[in-house]
């Protein structure tokens, strides 16, 4: 007896559901190959990190300073109430009350210091994330702006093990990941800082160049703008690999570099016009830093009376504290080593031209001094050469020296740069 088909039994029914297996087969094997790519960074940079967070609050607590200092200038009740002081005790305020930008005079006062500080020195994109992220888990600030900070400490990363394996492979990518974890100025990965933030921007903007992906980078641009002044190191670099392009292509769609170019510059420029347009003068936000935190570009003169100063062991300038000071000149000497190597390698313009521009924006600014290792944390790019080398060693020679640099980094990345220092 012969069975009748009927549409449910037609045999054309079954490619088509093999067909939606394969695709799920598919999406299984690329994340399990995301996996076995990418889980080992995160293990590593996680683990460096941890110890070197471990360390730096048991620093904190076996000296006690903290507890004698004002919650909002480095103190608290409990050690990790320092990681959201100083410049996070401002970030917790705009994410709680907002901005009303202003210049207001202190009065009789003469120097450095004339205005009084006002939250509108802080770039917008960190405190609301951070506000964000509170609203939807709950969370209160302080734990929101930790929780973004180490997330997207976790996607730097991951970004900056994607650009160094461009040149080096895997080994190198990973040794890499490894120097962001307990590079001078890593203390504030774990912090209620923004500078997470936006080197994970930072190092995807970079990626996006090298892989011809515009109009993500342009986004990403636009987006890290919101984040600190020193971006415009990161709209330049993006402005002249995206112009070399368009130079170097004759036909193809142009539209997509333009664009970039075009949305790069608008975070920054916003942010910067609405502080203006409030304190009612254009150039506001560097009234407001140079009056309120002697903060203003001096073209290096600063940066070269500190290096004379501690060649011979003097405090003769401005913000002294002699160890984040000596470890300061140490990064920058180290940095410009290696700024030489990076461009030895010949690699994409974006990472030279942001790497230069971050170092000539942070050399050629009046500041605290000791708070360079902080301020040069996202020239990244410096990371390629020294991992190149470092990927010629075995892996458990490699983890065991990443992880002994990682105990010391509690200290020169953390403690130093908190306690010993106003970061």
């Amino acid at each position: 007896m012969n069975a009748t088909l009927t549409p449910v039994d037609q045999p054309a029914a079954v490619p088509s559901d093999r067909t939606g297996r394969d695709r799920l087969d598919d999406v299984r094997r690329r994340a399990a190959e995301l996996a076995r790519e990418h889980l080992p960074v995160i293990v590593l940079y996680g683990g460096l990190k941890l110890i070197g967070f471990l360390v730096f609050l048991h620093l904190l607590d076996s000296t006690g300073d903290f507890r004698r200092k004002h919650p909002r200038f480095g103190g608290g009740e409990h050690a990790w109430d320092v990681l959201a002081s100083w410049d996070g005790w401002w970030y917790q305020q705009i994410a709680a009350h907002g901005y009303d930008p202003a210049l207001v005079r202190i009065p009789d006062a003469k120097g450095l210091i004339t205005l009084e500080g006002n939250s509108a020195a802080f770039f917008p994109l960190y405190p609301a994330t951070m506000r964000l992220v509170s609203d939807i888990t709950g969370l209160g600030l302080y734990g929101a702006g930790l929780l973004v900070s180490i997330v997207s400490s976790f996607v730097a990363a991951l970004g900056i093990y994607a650009v160094a394996a461009r040149f080096g492979g895997r080994r190198a990518g990973f040794a890499a990941a490894g120097l962001w974890a307990v590079w001078p100025g890593s203390g504030t990965e774990w912090s209620g800082y923004s500078e997470s933030l936006y080197v994970a921007l930072a190092v995807w903007v970079c990626h996006a160049v090298m892989n011809d992906r515009w109009l993500t980078a342009g986004v990403l641009t636009f987006t890290a703008g919101l984040s600190r002044p020193t971006s415009v190191a990161l709209i330049a670099a993006l402005t002249v690999a995206a112009l070399r392009t368009l130079h170097r292509r004759h036909d193809g769609d142009l539209s997509r570099p333009l664009t970039a170019i075009l949305l790069a510059p608008l975070g920054l420029g916003t942010y910067l016009l609405y502080v203006g347009d409030r304190m009612g003068r254009l150039d506001g936000y560097f009234v407001l830093q140079k009056g309120a935190w002697a903060h203003t570009f001096d073209y290096g003169e600063q940066t070269l009376d500190v290096f004379a100063n501690v060649a011979v062991g003097q405090r003769d300038y401005l913000f002294a504290f002699p160890v984040p000071d000596l470890i300061g000149v140490i990064v920058v000497l180290l940095g410009l080593a290696l700024i030489a190597l990076l461009i030895r390698l010949r690699p994409p313009s974006v990472l030279v031209v942001y790497t230069v521009l971050t170092f000539a924006l942070v050399l050629g600014s009046q500041q605290i001094f000791g708070n360079v290792s902080r301020y040069l944390l996202p020239a990244f790019p410096l990371f390629v050469p020294l991992a190149l080398k470092l990927r010629t060693l075995s892996l458990p020679l490699l983890c065991g020296l990443l992880g002994m640099t990682a105990v010391a980094s509690g200290s020169y990345a953390g403690y130093v740069l908190f306690e010993l220092g106003v970061p």
